[in-house]
């Protein structure tokens, strides 16, 4: 007897699932090796947009954006609050030996994040899916950020639990923030998959410049980005949770 699902998901789904298994690998893989995890976050990301391109050349199917959502907890979600928390512990040596200050802020801090973005990508479900703007940071968003920031090398403990801390706040704000216009996913696209291939290149240059798209779209695209081509854009078949 055939898996129910077979028949019901189309391609752009199973590109959404192996999503959800990045997220799980870097989660494994953050204990071991912190930049190849940031890597995996960042390689997540990118099936996260190739799965919308998918389900728009393809067609999608019902069950795409609760897939789509349920993916992200795991490579949006868990995996980079495991990462930050890796980096904070390692760089201030802190173990479960014994309970202090430091380490409770930390589990705190990266436990909020995953419950912000939790409730973001349901609330993203229920009310944005099909709009041409999310209210508040994507997931998506924000742990590309905190990826490219750790392969940029940027391993200040204070620095990552506060940038960390600071998401869970703005993935449930009402700030508006625009889809992306092709070219401009285009070319974060490229960057993005040279941040992921040679992250060491020319000083991390793609790291860098992947780091620099994404806090240049969060600062500014609320009030600065092309407002009337992106009310004319179609919207994407699975979003951008």
């Amino acid at each position: 007897m055939l898996p129910r699902f077979v028949g019901r998901l189309g391609v752009a789904d199973a590109v959404t699932v192996s999503n959800a298994a990045l997220g799980f690998v870097a989660v494994v893989v953050a204990f071991v090796d912190i930049a190849l995890a940031a890597r995996l976050i960042l390689l997540a990301a990118v099936a996260d947009g190739l799965d919308g391109i998918l389900a728009r050349r393809y067609g999608g199917t019902d069950v795409g954006p609760y897939l789509d959502s349920l993916a992200d907890v795991a490579s949006f979600a868990v995996a980079p609050a495991v990462v930050a928390f890796v980096v904070v512990t390692d760089s201030l040596e802190l173990g479960f030996d014994a309970v202090t200050g430091e380490l409770l802020l930390t589990t705190g801090t990266c436990a909020l994040f995953v419950a912000m973005a939790v409730t973001r990508l349901g609330m993203y479900t229920a009310f944005d899916v099909s709009g041409n703007y999310t209210e508040g940071i994507q997931t998506t968003l924000a742990a590309t950020i905190i990826g490219a920031a750790i392969l940029a090398g940027t391993t200040d403990p204070w620095l990552v639990l506060a940038v960390t801390g600071a998401f869970c706040y703005l993935m449930v704000s009402r700030i508006e923030y625009p889809d992306l216009l092709a070219r401009d996913a285009a070319i974060m696209g490229v960057v993005h998959v040279l941040a992921i291939l040679i992250p060491e290149f020319a000083g991390h240059t793609f790291p860098y410049a992947l780091l620099t798209l994404g806090i240049a779209y969060m600062t500014l695209s609320p009030w600065f980005y092309w407002r009337e081509e992106t009310q004319a854009t179609a919207p994407d078949a699975h979003g951008n949770a």
